[in-house]
Parts: structure tokens; sequence; C-alpha cells
């Protein structure tokens, strides 16, 4: 069951943390309010993904569940147990890992990914797969259904732009 510590927060989110990190301890609330401000100061429409553009971005045009093969492998991704520097300790820094076809870093792994919903009963559900979780739940088709106002060190956001 999902556990959230007060004392981590998107600064200091129980880890070594850079500007090249994703930010965590944001809730699905949080990263909505983030879009919303970011598309009035910039002019341009931004939003979180759907769960189907998010899933479609993420296999980089293939059909499996990882871009790069069958399997998650080894150096591949950041996940509990996949072998990365940072498996079990930490996210890594972004484009830690190779791109997929489509130009986007860490879409298994490193940080499970808010995204909106409508098949699930509140609209919050994350993808992917975090630094943390055990490697059978790295993967493209991985979803987890949470409480919009969650928050942990392990889930970030992925941002769309509208043209």
């Amino acid at each position: 069951e999902p556990v959230w510590q007060d004392q981590l927060n998107w600064r200091t989110p129980g880890y070594a943390n850079t500007d090249n990190h994703p930010v965590v301890c944001i809730s699905q609330r949080d990263a909505t309010a983030y879009v919303n401000w970011l598309s009035e100061a910039s002019g341009n429409k931004y939003r979180l993904p759907s769960e189907t553009e998010w899933e479609y971005a993420a296999r980089g045009g293939k059909e499996n569940d990882y871009w790069w093969g069958d399997s998650v492998g080894t150096g591949n991704a950041n996940c509990g147990w996949c072998g990365s520097q940072w498996s079990n300790i930490s996210a890594a820094p972004v484009a830690s890992f190779d791109r997929n076809s489509y130009g986007l870093f860490d879409t298994v792994g490193n940080v499970w990914e808010w995204t909106v919903s409508s098949a699930s009963n509140n609209g919050a559900v994350v993808r992917g797969g975090a630094w943390n979780f055990a490697p059978r739940l790295a993967r493209v088709s991985t979803r987890m259904e949470l409480d919009p106002t969650f928050r942990a060190n392990y889930i970030g956001m992925r941002v769309v732009r509208e043209r």
C-alpha cells in the first residue's frame, strides 16, 4: 500500500536530487496545477497526457512493452533490480538511458508518471514503473490507479504541449 512520508517533497525527495532529475513528490492535482500555470505563463496549451496518449508515446512505435526489445534486460531502464547504478536507490537523472524512436527518455522505469484516465474512478492513473518497483512492473502496459492527492518520491509527470 502506498505510504506518504510528510518530510519528503519535490525539493528534498529523500535522495540526492539535481536539476536534471525528474520532479517527484507531486500529486496529480499538483501536476495539473503546474500545467495550468505553464499554459498561462507561456501562452501555449499544456496538459497531462491521457493514458492512451502516454502509452502510444512510450512504446515509441513498437507493439511490445519495451521499445528496445522483449524484456526489461539490464542497463535499459531504472527499476528495482534492473542493474542500473540507481536501482532501489533513487530516480536517475533524465536521459541516463537511450531515448525511444519518438525521442522520449525514461518511458519505462525511473518514476511513475501521472496520466488522466477515463477508465479510472477518479481519473488518476500512473504509468511506467519506477526506480524502487520490481522489473515486472517496469513496462509500458503497467498502470496503477491512485488517489489524485497522493504523492511519493517515485511519482512524477510528463506533459503534453498541444499544437
